[in-house]
C-alpha cells in the first residue's frame, strides 16, 4: 500500500486556512493532521479545537488530531462531535491508556497511541482491541524546528513484527522531508505526518509533488 501523507495544519499559515485545506485536498493529501497542546505537557499552544469545526465544512479528508496534554478524556467528546476522524493521545500522558483508546473508541473515532523519542516502546497488544494507529515522534516536541532523529525509525521496524500488533497502522511525524522521508519508508511507516516541507515558500502543489515523488 502507498505510503498516506497527513500534512500538519500547525506549520500552515494561519491567515488562511480555509484556502489552505482546499489547496492541501487538490494537492493530494491523504488527511489532516491537527496538534492540540495544552500547554502543560509540551511548552506551546497552537491550534484550538473550534478550528476543528470551523474547518470540516471545507473538505472531506479525514481529521486526525494529536493530543498533546495531559488528562486527555475530557475534551474527547467535543473534538470528535467537532469532526475529529482519528485521535491519538500520548503515552506519558494517560496512566490509564486502554480506557482512553476505549473511550475514543466509543465515541466513533479511530484511536492511536503516540510515543515520544525517548520513550521504549512495552508490549502493546493488551490495548489491541481499541487500538487503530501508533505514532512515533521523530523529533523532540518541545519546541519547533526540532531536527530529525533518524534513529528512532527502529520503533517502527521492531514495532511492525512485534505479536498482537498485525494490521496496526505506523505514523512517523516530525522533521520529515524530501531527502529523509525514504528513511521512513523502508523503516515500514505507513503514514507520514508532515509540517513544515509541505507549507515551505508557501508552494503546497510543487511541495507535495515533491514529496510524492520520493515515494515512487
Amino acid at each position: 500500500m502507498p505510503v498516506h501523507i497527513s500534512p500538519s495544519l500547525a506549520a500552515a499559515p494561519q491567515d488562511r486556512l480555509g484556502q489552505v485545506v482546499i489547496e492541501l485536498e487538490t494537492a493530494g493529501a491523504d488527511s489532516l493532521h491537527f496538534d492540540l497542546e495544552d500547554g502543560t505537557f509540551v511548552p506551546m499552544m497552537t491550534l484550538g479545537t473550534k478550528m476543528i469545526a470551523d474547518l470540516r465544512h471545507v473538505t472531506r479528508l479525514p481529521f486526525d488530531v494529536h493530543l498533546m496534554m495531559v488528562n486527555p478524556e475530557w475534551i474527547l467528546a467535543d473534538i470528535i462531535r467537532f469532526g475529529a476522524n482519528r485521535v491519538s493521545v500520548h503515552y506519558e500522558a494517560c496512566p490509564y491508556p486502554r480506557r482512553v483508546l476505549r473511550q475514543i473508541a466509543s465515541l466513533g473515532a479511530e484511536a492511536g497511541i503516540t510515543f515520544n523519542p525517548g520513550t521504549p516502546i512495552p508490549d502493546l497488544a493488551y490495548l489491541s482491541p481499541y487500538l487503530s494507529f501508533i505514532v512515533i515522534l521523530t523529533t523532540e516536541p518541545e519546541v519547533p524546528d526540532c531536527p530529525f532523529l533518524p534513529e528512532v525509525l527502529e520503533k517502527v521496524r521492531t514495532g511492525k513484527q512485534a505479536r498482537g500488533l498485525e494490521g496496526i497502522e505506523w505514523v512517523v511525524d516530525g522533521g520529515l522531508n524530501p531527502e529523509n522521508l525514504p528513511q521512513a519508508v523502508v523503516a515500514g511507516a505507513d503514514t507520514a505526518v508532515i509540517g513544515r516541507s509541505v507549507f515551505k515558500d508557501g508552494k503546497i502543489l510543487e511541495n507535495m509533488a515533491a514529496l510524492r515523488k520520493t515515494l515512487t
